[in-house]
């Protein structure tokens, strides 16, 4: 197992673009990584971020609102949420492709966290399908979801939590999403069993485990 690092740009901060289909995706995947990667960055002085979900009801966009600020704190935060109709993306396709093409004409991300092209559930799937067609020069991770389905993947990259971190992952999601408490699927025992079997796999205490259809090593020249 060969560790790399995620460089950081010398003259600004990491651009990151976190995706999700629904409230909660983003933080169920990757709420750890984002939250070290703010850490890592002098309090999240050092990040950039475009946080972007393409479904919602009123009342599970303000939740999305209080995770991004929870998950990515002092980062400067651009929220976007939209409202197209969940369960309905696939049928959307030329709608959710708009959107995220127009968040590609106003921001470069280095790095992007978004759903699988994989995933069981067809609105993650097809905003994973369209992402590698709209942003190009940017390393993309796919997260994973626990899900009914049984679709877990056979993951490429790990990011390694320590027990504080995965427990405070944890404790946000508890804070941040009230309105899926009454799923039985909802509780400390999914999202620390997952965490704890990826950090298993990767020899950490915990870790959010991600796959990548493929990554450059080293900096690329600027041509």
């Amino acid at each position: 197992m060969l560790p790399l690092g995620l460089g950081q740009p010398a003259d600004r901060p990491l651009r990151l673009l976190v995706v999700g289909a629904h409230p909660d995706d983003i933080e169920i995947g990757a709420g750890g990584t984002m939250l070290a990667l703010s850490s890592d960055r002098g309090g999240g002085q050092g990040l950039e971020v475009h946080y972007l979900v393409l479904t919602g009801t009123p009342d599970r966009q303000l939740e999305a609102k209080a995770a991004a600020r929870s998950f990515l704190p002092g980062a400067d935060l651009t929220v976007e949420l939209r409202d197209l109709a969940e369960g309905r993306l696939p049928a959307l396709w030329v709608e959710a492709k708009d959107v995220l093409e127009g968040v590609a004409r106003s921001f470069k991300p280095d790095l992007i966290l978004g759903p699988s092209p994989h995933d069981a559930h067809q609105d993650h799937r097809t905003i994973g399908q369209i992402l590698p067609t709209v942003f190009r020069d940017s390393l993309s991770l796919a997260y994973e979801i626990p899900k009914w389905d049984g679709d877990l993947p056979q993951p490429s990259l790990y990011w390694p939590l320590s027990s504080d971190a995965a427990h405070r992952k944890t404790e946000l999601l508890h804070k941040c999403f009230p309105s899926q408490h009454v799923r039985d699927w909802w509780d400390d025992d999914v999202f620390l069993g997952l965490a704890r079997l990826r950090g298993m796999e990767c020899r950490a205490p915990y870790a959010e485990a991600f796959s990548c259809t493929k990554a450059v090593i080293g900096r690329r020249e600027e041509v």
